[in-house]
């Protein structure tokens, strides 16, 4: 009997210690990202999209609560990611802004989509982000009682989130290079990536979050294999 409660106060710690860890634990992966940027003053490494991607999921993983209430550690995730994303993002603006030569400024207010998600100022990624958050919980207050709506939105969510690697991807693709770019960040992207989707699977969360988990390790293991393939080719042109 004792041996029983023994083990299920142990399990209930280790449930505990992996709620915590899959609240903070998406964060994590940023800090070595945001001290990279600091030291080095230069963002040309680091993709703000993925701050897009994983602003617009969060969001929508929001409502999809809303709508089909799951597990609180995964709204509390989104809530902690979507506050990251605005510090990385402040950062980013803060560094670009003092490197810019010109004085022109792009804002949203401009309404020129070239310079999307480019802009100037930080104000305008918060205004955006407020606009955008406004006609989800617009359309989610009309259509919460479809389930076609709600499953649709869960979707969304993870296939945003599902994307998280994919403009730093493209960003190393089109630099030819992952100078400036975090390993660290992206080891833990990995290392992240694999523990969240066994822990969808152990606690049977909806078949969207663990999807999205799987699709994520293999675009983190492209990125890996950037790394690789971009730090050989350095060295023989070096060579």
């Amino acid at each position: 009997m004792e041996m029983d409660e023994d083990m299920e106060g142990s399990w209930t710690l280790l449930s505990w210690l992996a709620s915590f860890v899959m609240v903070f634990g998406g964060a994590l992966p940023y800090v070595p990202q945001y001290q990279e940027i600091q030291k080095s003053s230069n963002t040309e490494g680091f993709s703000t999209r993925v701050c897009l991607v994983l602003l617009i999921a969060n969001i929508l993983r929001i409502f999809f609560w809303i709508g089909k209430q799951f597990e609180l550690t995964l709204l509390l995730q989104s809530v902690v990611m979507i506050l990251t994303m605005f510090a990385m993002l402040h950062l980013c603006c803060t560094v670009q802004n003092a490197n810019r030569v010109s004085t022109k400024q792009h804002r949203l207010s401009d309404l020129n989509l070239h310079y999307f998600w480019k802009w100037s100022a930080f104000e305008d990624y918060l205004l955006f982000c407020f606009g955008f958050t406004v006609v989800c919980a617009v359309i989610t207050l009309l259509l919460l009682d479809s389930v076609v709506f709600v499953e649709t939105l869960g979707s969304l969510a993870v296939m945003f989130e599902a994307m998280l690697g994919v403009p730093q991807l493209l960003q190393n693709f089109h630099n030819r290079s992952t100078k400036g770019m975090s390993v660290k960040m992206v080891l833990l992207w990995t290392a992240g990536d694999v523990f969240k989707t066994t822990y969808f699977v152990m606690n049977e969360s909806p078949a969207q979050f663990w999807v999205c988990g799987s699709v994520q390790i293999l675009i983190d293991a492209a990125i890996l294999l950037q790394v690789l393939f971009y730090s050989q080719d350095t060295r023989a042109k070096l060579g």
